[in-house]
């Protein structure tokens, strides 16, 4: 997919604005300010996602509202059509790209027409083909999320989107693990990997594991996108805070991947410019290890290997040894041919 050539940096507010559009706005300046790509939101209509009868989530569970349904939930997680069009154009006024999930086939049809320029699949519609279907007529480029999914799942989510008119060139793979937070034993990395490989994709990671560790490892395996959750405070009350990090910590992710990006380097084995200016300090030559007499037979007693490595290098000790000396050699003077 190459959605660009370093590193695609997602902030995940996902609806860690807990329904207030001016949370929203805010969430929008701190990932412009951490210099993340976008800054991502989730779009829908609360009662063409879930069910009266469908439960909530392990993590989305309280004590406050233990009796409260899933739908009861993102009901107060809702911003309308009109507040996502405000919060659009507050992005781009704060220089910082807007980017949404849609859940529903009106909320796709939806944020279309906000002409966004990445469509993000999340990991719950990877199995719904009419979803795949109307996303991959689209033709823009895609994020997949996988989590939940076996590599087979992916597989058939991929041949759907490419069926109707997204080859797989277009579409870029994020492995993540749908728990909030993740376990490290549960994060499962190299799976990033092997969808690469034999699904002939970009890759990315979605991180839902505490802290920064697991996203900067990611880049490090070669993933092109990374979409880490963020909040304006983790104990806010509300289903992702807990999982997210904080402003501080945004901008820091950020700089990482920056820094590990640049440390990776083009893959070629080979001296830097600095490393070429201490060879050297730090490389050797061969040199007398006492006076040695014009004419006299360079040996293992009267060649020592020593620094700088200005002189005949001691891979070419072979070639001098039992050879005559041009000229008379003081101790520690470098050997000349």
């Amino acid at each position: 997919m190459n959605i660009s050539k370093r590193v695609t940096i997602i902030a995940e507010a996902g609806v860690n604005h807990n329904g207030d559009l001016l949370m929203a706005k805010e969430l929008a300046n701190i990932a412009a300010e951490s210099g993340a790509d976008y800054v991502k939101y989730q779009t829908f209509i609360p009662e063409l996602v879930a069910s009266a009868h469908a439960p909530k989530a392990e993590y989305q569970k309280n004590n406050k509202a233990k009796d409260e349904s899933q739908l009861d939930l993102i009901r107060k997680l809702q911003l309308t059509f009109d507040e996502f069009e405000e919060l659009k154009s507050h992005c781009d006024q704060v220089n910082i790209k807007f980017l949404s999930t849609a859940f529903d086939m009106k909320s796709l049809a939806f944020l279309r027409d906000l002409k966004m320029e990445i469509v993000k699949i999340p990991s719950g519609e990877i199995t719904n083909l009419p979803y795949l279907r109307e996303i991959g007529r689209f033709g823009l480029p895609v994020i997949l999320s996988t989590g939940m999914a076996d590599l087979d799942e992916v597989d058939q989510a991929l041949k759907v989107l490419s069926d109707a008119g997204t080859p797989r060139s277009q579409v870029t793979v994020l492995h993540c693990t749908t728990q909030y937070p993740t376990q490290f034993d549960e994060v499962n990395l190299t799976a990033m990997v092997q969808m690469r490989s034999e699904l002939g994709v970009d890759i990315g990671y979605s991180d839902h594991t505490l802290g920064m560790d697991v996203a900067i490892a990611a880049v490090a395996l070669g993933a092109r996108v990374i979409e880490k959750h963020f909040t304006l405070d983790r104990h806010l009350d509300g289903p992702d805070h807990a999982a997210s990090v904080e402003p501080d910590e945004l901008a820091q992710l950020v700089q990482s991947i920056r820094n590990i990006e640049q440390a990776l380097g083009n893959g070629i084995k080979a001296p830097t410019e600095a490393e070429m200016m201490m060879r050297t300090v730090a490389r050797r030559s061969l040199v007398a290890s006492r006076p040695i007499a014009e004419g006299e037979l360079f040996t293992e007693e009267n060649v020592l290997i020593k620094r700088p490595g200005d002189g005949i290098s001691p891979m070419q000790i072979n070639d001098v040894l039992h050879k005559p000396a041009p000229r008379a050699f003081d101790a520690d003077e470098k050997i000349e041919l």
